[in-house]
């Protein structure tokens, strides 16, 4: 089982995984590391066909994303529901419906399902049909989160994504049509020449579908990325955080008076049956597993991440190995700094009795300068401006430097 991966890095997988608490939420990640071009702003852990050569393809690779729920269901005691399963990238849709759905049954085959399992799927707007709607749903998955950046043409050439600016917002009806009640819609914000009217010209965009959830994300502009190097020769100005600030404002108030109310930081839904329940996992610290080329998992307070290339991983997998490249165990005040840090970025908020004298005095702070509201002495919840600026609020109470 833990093939050719240090002992020191296995161990502690084993041991955290023997002993989970059952009534710890618990989540499956399942990561799909292809892309058909690879946008300029990009650093996640995907391939293009051009990168990985024959070494490995979205096809060839289905084999070793099907056998990733076999190591997780060996190794975790005792066996407990899956309650979300989200399929992420990359370009998940580059499977097709087909083989999302061999993913999925996979997943079946090794683990149970809550009743009310929630299951997303993200997708390129450019690589889904109705044929696929249809596909997934009949599969049984109940989420489609689509990437759509921005409506501006000129937005989108600049973050070298490929789809045509009506595209999203088409194949959000087309999922819809099928029947799928949970649609999320992705937005970046504060792209380099991005302006307000293209802001609401993309807001707008989205208000125009049977979407119930939005993500919003300011541009980050990530070392070794495409986008840095045009940035670093002068050939795009960076993003400006007063700017950043503005366009924030522009979307939370938009998106409120459409109906929808924030979550978190940087997510919006219109009922509380549309938040994305396997991303509360995460900010909860609840348990979840990793599965495919650089997933990341967290069980009982040990965290590990998969080895990157989508070959070696395969490999790993056909010897029995753990797939793992490395693990960490986290301290007390690890969770400590990780709890706070996730919960105040969550209108749900955090517990004022797992803080310390010294950060119940920060928080004051915070709440005298309208960072915090005031309204529950139990609990510290962000107010509009406090969104903000939660990152300096988050810092200050855990009184660190910087």
């Amino acid at each position: 089982m833990r093939g050719d991966v240090p002992a020191r890095v296995t161990e502690p997988i084993v041991d955290a995984c023997s002993r989970v608490d059952p009534d710890t939420g618990f989540g499956l990640y399942l990561h799909v590391p292809f892309c058909a071009t690879r946008c300029g702003y990009c650093d996640f852990n995907t391939y293009t066909a051009g990168e990985l050569g024959s070494s490995s393809s979205p096809e060839s690779w289905l084999p070793a994303g099907g056998r990733g729920p076999d190591t997780a269901a060996a190794l975790l005691s005792p066996r407990r529901p899956v309650s979300t399963i989200f399929v992420g990238g990359g370009t998940p849709s580059l499977l097709g419906a087909d083989g999302l759905r061999r993913l999925l049954d996979a997943v079946r085959g090794r683990f149970d399902l809550a009743a009310d399992a929630e299951i997303t799927t993200e997708s390129n707007p450019e690589s889904t049909s109705p044929a696929f709607f249809d596909g997934l749903l009949e599969a049984g998955f109940t989420r489609i989160s689509l990437g759509m950046q921005s409506a501006a043409p000129h937005v989108l050439a600049t973050l070298d994504r490929t789809h045509t600016p009506g595209r999203a917002v088409a194949a959000a009806r087309e999922a819809s049509a099928a029947g799928f009640e949970h649609l999320n819609l992705d937005l970046i914000y504060g792209t380099p020449g991005e302006t307000d009217a293209d802001l609401h010209r993309s807001v707008d965009a989205v208000l125009d579908t049977p979407v119930d959830h939005v993500s919003a994300y300011a541009l980050i502009v990530e070392d070794g990325t495409a986008l840095a190097r045009r940035i670093r020769r002068g050939e795009l100005p960076a993003p400006d955080d007063d700017v950043l600030a503005d366009r924030y404002v522009l979307l939370d108030q938009r998106l409120h008076d459409a109906g929808f109310d924030w979550y978190e930081v940087s997510n919006w839904s219109r009922t509380p049956a549309g938040e994305c329940r396997h991303n509360l996992g995460y900010w909860r610290s609840d348990d979840w597993w990793g599965i495919g080329p650089g997933a990341h998992s967290h069980v009982n307070g040990v965290r590990w991440w998969n080895v990157k290339h989508p070959a070696r991983y395969a490999r790993a997998l056909e010897m029995g190995g753990l797939a793992v490249d490395d693990s960490e165990t986290l301290t007390a005040t690890d969770r400590h700094e990780e709890q706070v840090m996730l919960a105040l970025r969550c209108r749900e908020g955090l517990p004022t009795e797992v803080l310390s004298e010294g950060e119940l005095v920060a928080a004051e702070r915070a709440r005298a300068a309208g960072l915090l509201r005031d309204d529950d002495a139990e609990r510290l919840v962000l107010t509009d401006r406090g969104r903000l600026l939660a990152d300096g609020v988050i810092r200050d109470i855990l009184l660190m430097d910087g």
